[in-house]
């Protein structure tokens, strides 16, 4: 058994399988990667990581009693993503901010995962091809990925308190088998903090700025090969020190912590088009 202490949930204890798997280097290396891209570098309150995410997920599933397998599928579903995150999108030009799950199953496939999954009964097929409706919906509705990532990073925004979050927590509920709220009165309130979170959080200029930035730096020394793709699936601090090894790289990162041509970013630069998000939280 290993047990697992996060800032929401408490201290949980789950079977050896998941020790394993926190074990592997995909999932250590989500300890690395930022959960809000680059805007650790102008706002360096927001610094959690993709590894604390998921592992809020996997706890949520289990808390809500969804199945082993469904629980794996949770602390896997962000194995995937490139170094800063949803950075990777803005350097490939997926507007619909996806490129993660696009390239998910070959990740998944060339990591030292499938074996693990073999020793305990499971194989990689079951997570690729699995429907884990706890896990994931599509938005409107609410989902562990969601719910996790809403309340996780409105926490560290400063948007709620970490108190606020728990006791949202206690009006979760499972409905048909798929995530929902028993009071109106708390399906009203995290519907409001999803929109302030995506208002005031993802769509604000200072972090769209970071973000931005950072992608068309990335862009810019891929165009030149000082980097390759794989260097995007290295931590952020891997990927940051190769890009400051360079000088025009190194005065570069230094621009962007110093916001040098904020504005002009803004009015003229290749700023993200942040998804369009909304949530309406089922009640019960």
């Amino acid at each position: 058994m290993v047990q697992l202490n996060d800032i929401l949930y408490g201290k949980i204890e789950f079977p050896d399988v998941f020790e394993e798997l926190l074990n592997t280097e995909a999932l250590k290396r989500l300890a690395g990667i930022h959960q809000s891209g680059a805007i650790y570098l102008v706002n360096p309150e927001i610094c959690h990581s993709r590894l604390e995410h998921a592992i809020g997920v996997l706890m949520l599933i289990k808390n809500l009693g969804g199945s082993e397998l469904e629980q794996i599928a949770g602390l896997l579903h962000d194995i995937s993503h490139t170094a800063f995150s949803h950075v990777g999108d803005y350097v490939f030009n997926n507007t619909d901010e996806d490129y993660h799950e696009k390239i998910f199953a070959e990740v998944l496939y060339n990591s030292e995962i499938p074996d693990v999954l073999l020793r305990y009964g499971y194989n990689a097929n079951q997570i690729i091809y699995g429907s884990f409706d706890i896990l994931e919906q599509p938005l409107p509705s609410l989902c562990a990925d969601r719910l996790d990532y809403t309340l996780r990073d409105g926490f560290h925004a400063g948007l709620i308190s970490r108190q606020r979050a728990i006791e949202f927590l206690k009006s979760i509920t499972l409905k048909d088998g798929k995530m929902a709220v028993n009071s109106e009165k708390e399906a009203l309130w995290i519907n409001e903090i999803f929109s302030r979170l995506n208002s005031d959080v993802f769509n604000l200029p200072l972090h769209v700025y970071a973000n931005g930035k950072m992608a068309e730096l990335i862009k810019s020394f891929l165009k030149k090969g000082i980097l390759n793709e794989q260097d995007l699936f290295k931590t952020d601090t891997l990927l940051l020190n190769k890009i400051r090894s360079n000088y025009t790289g190194y005065e570069a990162v230094k621009s962007i912590k110093q916001l040098k041509g904020f504005s002009e970013f803004m009015r003229h630069g290749a700023v993200p088009k942040i998804k369009a998000r909304t949530l309406n939280a089922l009640l019960v």
